[in-house]
Formats: C-alpha cells, structure tokens, sequence
C-alpha cells in the first residue's frame, strides 16, 4: 500500500525548487504568534499568580510544534501566521533546515509538558528554558533568524540552502546594508543604552518574585550581596529601636 504523500515528503513543491520549501513569512508570523502568546502567559501568570494559562500554552506549544515535524502544512500557528501574511508575497526557503529547527523546538518544548502540564513544579533554571524558548521565537520574528538552522550544518554536515535573506549564498553586502560611522556610533550607543538600563533595573529593583530575586541576586557581586544585607539588617535594627522608643 502507497503511504499518503505528507508521510514522507516535507514542505511545498514550488517550480525552481529542487527541495520542498516553508514560506519564510509564515514562519516567522507563526513565529511572533507563539512569541506573543508566550509573553502575555508569563504576564497573566505572574500578575494574578494562575498556572492554568501557563499550562494551556505549553500545552499548545508541543502540539503545534509535534504537528510542525510531521506536516507545517497543518500547524495551528503557521496557519494562523498565513492568514495574516497571505497577500504578501512569498519568501520561499527549504524546509528541510526548518524542520530541523523544530525538531529542537520539540524536544525543548517535550520536557515542559511534565514540568508545568502533567506535573507542575516550578523552578528558575525550567522557567530560564522556556525564556529561551521565547528567546528562539523573538529572534526568528523581529530578525528571521532561525537558531535550529545554525544548528543544521554542525550536525547533518549539509550545506544548508534557500535560507532566509539569502544568507546561505556568498554575496557582497549592498550599500544599504552597510553602516556609516554615526550609524555605528547610534547603534553602540542603543545598545549600550539597552544592555546598562537593563543591568541597572535588575540590580537596584527590589525584586518581587523568585525570578527577579534569582536575577537580581545573579548580576550582583558578592560584596554588593552583603553590602545589600548589612543596610537590611541596620534598618529593621533602627526600625525595631524606633518602635521601642514610642512605647517608652
């Protein structure tokens, strides 16, 4: 009996193509969806303390990425992402690099199923995994840069073709894509900004959750830990003796 075609072939047949290929826009719209979803759950989740919304999503996230590695053609997300991308104009990249990325995706998304759906115990290091799982989306949304497909080459030992942005070809940059010296001087400048703003929140913050306080305990030096600990202690001591004092 011949086994239908979506159980061995992978990705769209498209004339020019001597591989199946994924619309890079619907990947990268499936992409932020998953990315949105995933931001307003830790938002819901840390503002009103429910762990149904985390499961709900996670939940989703395995299906939608178990779907992928069989058949994108049928994935929730990218169905979704191609409603919204479907009166642009396609950006055709091979599939097989894809399918690899969510491959990885997959095996991330496996073991949160038991941590948060099956069985819920939270910890800082689980909940950094699916940080980075959100990380992973963001990238490949905001800057097509899809990380499983760095991935591929190391481990399939295959030039990896029809990538997004055309990245996979050796090409020159176009003048547009070169950065003039005050272009360079504003680009440190943000980024600097961004990444010293940030260090800056964490460490002076008086965090509120076991996330914050596991970050804002990492990006602080022992000495400035005890320093933190020591103004503590003499304030609830001067508390404790101003309190003393309006009994007297």
């Amino acid at each position: 009996m011949k086994l239908p075609n979506f159980l061995w072939e992978y990705g769209e047949k498209v004339p020019g193509y001597d591989v199946g290929v994924i619309n890079e826009r619907e990947a990268r719209a499936g992409a932020g969806i998953l990315g949105m979803l995933g931001m307003i759950v830790i938002f819901v989740g840390i503002g009103f303390n429910h762990t149904i919304v985390a499961r709900v999503y996670l939940a989703f996230l395995f299906l939608d990425f178990t779907v992928r590695v069989i058949n994108p053609s049928y994935s929730p997300s990218l169905l979704v992402g191609k409603f919204f991308v479907q009166n642009q104009k396609p950006e055709y990249v091979s599939a097989l690099q894809k399918r690899f990325a969510w491959t990885m995706g997959w095996f991330i998304a496996l073991p949160m199923v038991w941590w948060f759906v099956i069985h819920w115990d939270i910890s800082f290091y689980k909940v950094l995994i699916c940080v980075l799982c959100l990380l992973f989306t963001f990238l490949e949304s905001a800057f097509s840069i899809c990380v499983g497909c760095k991935f591929y080459k190391i481990f399939t030992k295959l030039d990896p073709v029809h990538c997004p942005g055309g990245v996979c070809e050796v090409r020159a940059k176009e003048p547009i894509q070169m950065f003039n010296p005050v272009q360079k001087v504003i680009t440190a400048l943000t980024m600097i900004g961004l990444v010293a703003g940030t260090y800056l929140f964490i460490a002076n913050s008086e965090p509120q959750t076991f996330f914050g306080e596991f970050l804002h305990e990492a990006v602080l030096t022992d000495a400035q830990l005890q320093q933190e600990k020591d103004e503590a202690y003499e304030r609830e001591a001067a508390a404790a003796f101003a309190d003393d004092d309006e009994d007297w």
